[in-house]
């Protein structure tokens, strides 16, 4: 089940109970913007639900609150951040405009951040760039973290290493979202708290059979999150997120050889403007090209045509613009604790 709300409403809950539990104003607007931007395009595993997640970690500084990030290195097209564990969607902002303004003279830029916080839904990041005329590639993990057995091994070793790409379109940029794990950790809790299960055996226990439990993350011996693949052709998976922690990890200079212990991201993030290559426009033709013929491509399910990642998330925009932002009961439940707790109102549903 689903409720929807006024956009305006959940900004400013999320912006009030960010503020309530210490951000400074400019950054818990910040964060709310783009959470509330998440779940107008239906990602809502990472839209205001994190704000459950974050309130705790600022609670117990272990989301920085003040100051802001370092830079490390400079070479005009290759940067170095250190984060601070200052919150991820405020870091990233920045980290966008800087490689946006070196991308438009440079025709490209790249940057490794260490030591930022969750940085949240790639998509939301990734389309500030793609609505600019950008194409943007983003790939974060976490060197605290231990969710995704290496393929063979059935000890949790890896995070699901998320990584997206957005580019832009004719109408609307596409926007390929995925991870290196066969689900996302958000996607387990989300089971968790709803008392449900895997449609399919994503999940493998800590003896090495796939499961549907999610629940096999929080039993001794831990379970994990598969690769990409599974349990057949997880091999793909576990390669993908051997990159992923080679671009945020090795290429930041500081990652898993210093065993953090707090909840971060490790980023790498690269812009690159068409322009620089073959322009802008012959870029767009190209895209539209393969785009339409992809969906027009006869679909094995009339009522399913094909989609380019991108599709949904314009599509679901479209309907929040209009009829309100919808929630699912789960993310409604922990944010109204979350509301009750700070003494804030929880706006009514439409």
């Amino acid at each position: 089940m689903t409720q929807t709300f006024d956009r305006t409403a959940l900004f400013t809950l999320a912006r009030d109970l960010l503020t309530g539990g210490g951000l400074p104003p400019e950054k818990a607007e910040t964060v709310a913007e783009l959470l509330i931007q998440t779940d107008e395009i239906g990602v809502t595993t990472h839209g205001i639900s994190m704000v459950s997640y974050y309130l705790p970690e600022l609670a117990k500084d272990l989301m920085t609150k003040e100051g802001t990030h370092a830079v490390l290195a400079d070479n005009k097209v290759t940067l170095l951040w250190d984060g601070n564990y200052l919150p991820g969607h405020w870091v990233m902002t920045r980290a966008l405009d800087t490689c946006m303004e070196r991308a438009a003279e440079y025709g490209m830029a790249a940057m490794a951040i260490r030591r930022s916080h969750h940085i949240g839904c790639l998509s939301a990041l990734t389309r500030i760039a793609a609505d600019k005329g950008y194409v943007c590639y983003i790939a974060t993990s976490d060197p605290s973290g231990q969710w995704v057995a290496p393929y063979g091994g059935c000890e949790p070793l890896l995070t699901p290493n998320p990584w997206a790409v957005g580019y832009p379109g004719r109408d609307h940029p596409v926007l390929i979202d995925t991870c290196a794990s066969i689900t996302t950790l958000s996607k387990v809790r989300e089971h968790i708290n709803s008392g449900t299960e895997f449609a399919h055996p994503w999940m493998l226990d800590g003896t090495g059979h796939a499961t549907t439990d999610p629940t096999v993350i929080n039993q001794t011996p831990k379970g994990s999150i598969l690769p990409v693949g599974g349990a057949d052709h997880g091999h793909k998976g576990f390669a993908m997120g051997l990159m992923v922690e080679m671009l945020t990890q090795a290429l930041a200079g500081h990652g898993r050889v210093e065993a953090p212990t707090r909840w971060g991201a490790n980023v790498f993030l690269q812009v690159m403007d068409p322009e620089a290559f073959g322009g802008r426009e012959a870029f767009v033709a190209q895209v539209e090209h393969l785009n339409e013929a992809c969906r027009n491509s006869r679909p094995i399910d009339a009522a399913r045509p094909v989609r380019i990642p991108g599709d949904r998330a314009a599509s679901a925009a479209s309907r929040s613009t209009s009829g309100g932002i919808a929630l699912p009961d789960e993310v409604l439940t922990r944010i109204r604790t979350c509301a009750a707790e700070a003494g804030l109102a929880f706006p009514d549903p439409l």
